[in-house]
């Protein structure tokens, strides 16, 4: 019995042998993803992050907080010959000037992406509207208009756009972000164009000319914010009584902060983000965890943490509570049928058409005095 059990030993040990060989085969892999930062990284560590790299642990991700310049960053890396950055999160519009430069990668939904669990291909399960030529879709958004509630009276607190722009009966500073997108729209919003009527009027000398000038009947009052973490910050030493900024950043704040933040969900700037893949020199390891990553169950794992609606059909019965608050996450959602009278769907066709000359303008009336 000694040889046959002696040659059971000898396989065992060789398979032994050959698994930890496997397990050692694959070579360590750092991969950079660039995100917005805050709450938003925060809520993509825990949901996408520290799961996958437990089940991969060859592979180490370094988080970048540079979205807010991506599209720069990544035509200053592609021009280099020196693309350092393996994920990147960010808005449609500048993804569709990536894909057309060339300089990330175009993307085939249902050979890259997973199914939904009942096989729905992924071209059918997201969002309809939100996959791009190069573009793959995390989560429903929006920009809202918020306001710390202990700057006005119990008796006098504001609640729509029409209040953002009225500084006679709602005094104080207001913050807005550093860029055109969503500021034009809500200037002509609450100078009295109907929400489906806004990108024919932009799209038109004379309305552009009228949304700067709503702009400027607050331009004394303004504070601009580039970082999305600024927006609550600024709220919460009350250097602002009013701030535009990410539904879920508020989220954070109020909720899990405890500032007295209230959103006005009047008007909200409904937007899509989500990712985009470079050039760079880790593609096999960067599909791999794109398909994980932006699975129905990982779209909706993102939603225990943030206040961003995922990009899927078959993810959004699976959001639930809060995974540290315990507190019921549909009612904060952007896509709330309470919070979604009046949404401005943000047109990235149109910001890709003329983006370049209102940035432009808009840079140029932010330093006008």
């Amino acid at each position: 019995m000694k040889q046959p059990m002696l040659r059971m030993l000898g396989v065992s040990s060789a398979i032994s042998l050959l698994a930890v060989t496997a397990v050692h085969a694959e070579d360590p892999v750092d991969l950079t993803i660039v995100s917005w930062g805050g709450a938003y990284t925060e809520s993509q560590v825990r949901a996408y992050h520290d799961p996958y790299t437990a089940i991969k642990d060859h592979i180490t991700i370094i988080n970048d907080d540079g979205s807010a310049n991506a599209l720069a960053g990544l035509r200053s890396q592609s021009m280099a010959g020196n693309v350092t950055w393996d994920l990147v999160d960010m808005l449609p519009s500048d993804a569709q000037l990536a894909c057309d430069e060339g300089i990330i990668m175009p993307i085939d939904a249902d050979e890259m992406l997973a199914p939904a669990p009942d096989g729905t291909p992924a071209s059918e399960d997201f969002l309809p509207g939100s996959l791009g030529e190069c573009f793959i879709p995390q989560i429903v958004y929006s920009t809202v208009v918020t306001y710390n509630t202990e700057m006005f009276p119990a008796n006098n607190q504001p609640g729509s756009i029409d209040d953002f722009f009225n500084t006679e009966d709602f005094p104080g500073r207001r913050a807005i972000q550093d860029r055109p997108a969503g500021n034009l729209e809500w200037a002509l919003f609450a100078d009295g164009v109907a929400p489906d009527d806004i990108y024919d009027v932009l799209a038109t000398p004379e309305g552009v000319n009228r949304a700067f000038a709503k702009l400027d009947t607050i331009k004394d009052n303004l504070v601009f914010w580039t970082e999305g973490a600024q927006s609550p910050q600024l709220l919460a030493d009350q250097e602002v009584a009013f701030s535009t900024g990410y539904n879920g950043r508020i989220f954070n704040a109020a909720q899990v902060e405890g500032q007295p933040f209230e959103i006005i969900w009047d008007g909200q700037i409904v937007e899509w983000d989500g990712w985009v893949i470079p050039y760079g020199p880790n593609q096999e390891e960067v599909l791999e965890y794109v398909y994980w990553a932006t699975d129905t169950q990982r779209l909706a794992d993102q939603a225990k943490y943030i206040s961003y609606g995922p990009a899927r059909a078959s993810s959004a019965p699976l959001v639930s509570e809060h995974a540290d608050l315990g507190i019921d996450m549909r009612p904060h959602m952007p896509t709330n049928p309470q919070n979604y009278e009046t949404p401005i769907v943000l047109d990235n066709d149109f910001w890709t058409d003329y983006g370049d000359e209102l940035r432009e303008r808009f840079s140029n009336w932010m330093l006008r005095g």
